[in-house]
């Protein structure tokens, strides 16, 4: 069973993988400009003052807009920082923050470490996935860094993955280790998910 778990998994990253690089430019900079809108609004409505947020790579819907601006209306926004132990460390991000490639050649901040339980005094946590299901079932890149660091919480805010609208689908397969979300967030709709 957990090998068909794995196939099935490993099968739907390389589909959503493929379809994420045949869009345009124009597509992936609309998408962008929509979830910047739905990403404000979701802040906005949790009343959220420090978020969570990653740095989108050219083939991930466009965060980076949304955490610049973020960052301009006073929102303390934490970006992680891939580790060796599998989890997360955290970066205030900053008009200034500098980028490089970090561990898994993914955008991270270059500054200050907070320590992973930084990210407990968030709002709000907005990852990325690969799909997210109706049921909350989060599909990630295989690595677990998202899912280790959320089954580690001491208390957990709101956790909305950021997809685009064809990667919210009806069902995905899913393990034991796989934290639920509570909440999906596409550049045309923000979903609360049951859990």
């Amino acid at each position: 069973m957990h090998r068909d778990v794995d196939s099935e998994k490993r099968a739907a990253r390389a589909d959503i993988r493929e379809r994420r690089q045949l869009l345009s430019d124009r597509q992936r900079d609309h998408a962008a400009e929509g979830l910047t809108a739905q990403l404000n609004a979701l802040v906005e409505r949790e009343g959220a003052r420090t978020i969570s947020c990653y740095l989108s790579t050219p083939y991930e819907p466009g965060t980076r807009a949304f955490v610049a601006d973020a960052v301009r209306r006073g929102i303390r926004v934490l970006l992680p920082i891939t580790r060796t132990d599998g989890l997360l460390d955290w970066a205030v991000a900053t008009n200034d923050v500098q980028i490089a490639d970090g561990l898994l050649g993914l955008p991270e901040p270059v500054g200050e470490l907070l320590g992973p339980i930084a990210v407990d005094e968030a709002d709000l946590m907005l990852i990325p996935a690969a799909a997210v299901d109706r049921h909350g079932t989060r599909l990630g890149w295989g690595r677990g860094f998202f899912d280790k660091t959320i089954g580690s919480m001491s208390r957990c805010p709101p956790i909305y993955a950021v997809v685009f609208d064809t990667e919210l689908v009806d069902d995905l397969p899913s393990d034991l280790h796989d934290q639920p979300v509570t909440g999906v967030v596409t550049p045309t709709r923000t979903l609360p998910l049951p859990l």
